[in-house]
């Protein structure tokens, strides 16, 4: 499903670039980035239910959001997870605190 206004914010700190991105999506509302999938694709769960999963692809003109299951989603976090490791601990804790709270 395209949509064409993608919001999200990102902080940057000293050491790496912080998790915290949010997207609005225009049915499930605003969306909060769980992990990384690939280059310009991220795993997305809906902020108030947190059971519903995207995998959002940005794009020059919007976002295509993809609905995956639950087994797939935490698949692709504990990817992300073993690629955070090689970013430094700051950064791993940070996707383990959100991965923790997503999944467990």
């Amino acid at each position: 499903m395209p949509f064409n206004s993608p919001k999200s914010t990102a902080s940057v700190s000293s050491a790496f670039v912080s998790p915290e991105r949010y997207l609005n999506h225009p049915t499930f509302g605003m969306l909060y980035r769980v992990a990384a999938v690939s280059e310009g694709r991220d795993l997305f769960a809906t902020l108030y239910a947190q059971r519903i999963f995207f995998v959002v692809t940005l794009q020059p003109r919007g976002a295509t959001f993809e609905v995956v299951p639950l087994m797939d989603a935490r698949h692709f976090a504990e990817q992300n997870l073993v690629r955070s490791r090689r970013d430094g601990p700051e950064a791993h804790a940070h996707w383990r605190q959100l991965f923790d709270q997503t999944f467990i």
